[in-house]
């Protein structure tokens, strides 16, 4: 006796589209598996945010935001230093009002003058790419030498913005910034940003370069574009607004 087979509901036109729909779904989950596979095998680890930090890479798309993480925890910042060859003495915390120096250090870095400012560890982390990936290679390149100091107004200070009765506190008071008066090279170039920066000349270049470059790691980078109480340094803090001035 012959078998039969059930018979099968006619598919409806919403069941096609459907189907549809969940094949186009797996075939563009397969692409993005195959783009970031290809991504993860091509592009620079700096560029890629799931790379670890290194600082051996340049400065690239992602590296802001590694080094945010990273200096966002202590024991990542401090462990991110050591692994790049960097030695620094932490510095005991302490508390004034408002002021602090809380996850504090002093890099032992022969290149800042006057030496071993006290700086949060992640200014310190952002500083030393700044110098290694950007000033250094600029003096090389612009003016043809190599870096020797970095001459510098401080960090820590336990005071507001512009020291103003009833402003917000400066970053400064959480030794989180940096102000860079100037840059000294081995072979005697001095370089003031007071003195040279709208020098047309390399001496101008190499200082409008080195401050472009602070924009891309620091919080907040001024310097005399911005005002006139900016005139005479740069500032590079790890304050949450990204300002570029």
């Amino acid at each position: 006796m012959p078998i039969r087979l059930p018979t099968l509901p006619p598919v409806t036109p919403s069941q096609r589209a459907l189907a549809s729909a969940g094949a186009l779904v797996l075939e563009l989950i397969l692409a993005g598996l195959l783009a970031f596979v290809w991504i993860d095998r091509t592009a620079a680890p700096q560029d890629l945010p799931w790379k670890p930090f290194s600082m051996s890479h340049p400065v690239g798309l992602a590296t802001a935001g590694k080094l945010a993480r990273i200096g966002a925890d202590p024991a990542l910042c401090r462990q991110a230093l050591d692994d790049a060859g960097l030695t620094f003495a932490e510095a005991p915390d302490r508390s004034q009002g408002f002021c602090s120096t809380a996850n504090s250090l002093r890099l032992a870095d022969a290149t800042l003058a006057p030496r071993g400012p006290v700086m949060r560890c992640d200014l310190a982390l952002n500083y030393a790419v700044w110098r290694h990936h950007v000033v250094e290679p600029a003096a090389r390149e612009t003016l043809g030498a190599e870096l020797n100091r970095i001459e510098h107004y401080g960090t820590y200070a336990c005071r507001t913005v512009y020291s103003q009765d009833g402003a917000r506190p400066s970053n400064h008071a959480t030794a989180s910034a940096l102000d860079v008066a100037g840059f000294r090279l081995k072979d005697g170039t001095s370089v003031a940003v007071l003195r040279d920066y709208r020098d047309p000349g390399p001496k101008g270049a190499f200082l409008r370069r080195v401050r472009a470059g602070g924009c891309r790691l620091f919080g907040t980078t001024l310097g005399p574009d911005y005002n006139a109480a900016h005139a005479n340094h740069f500032h590079l803090d790890m304050g949450q607004w990204k300002i570029c001035r």
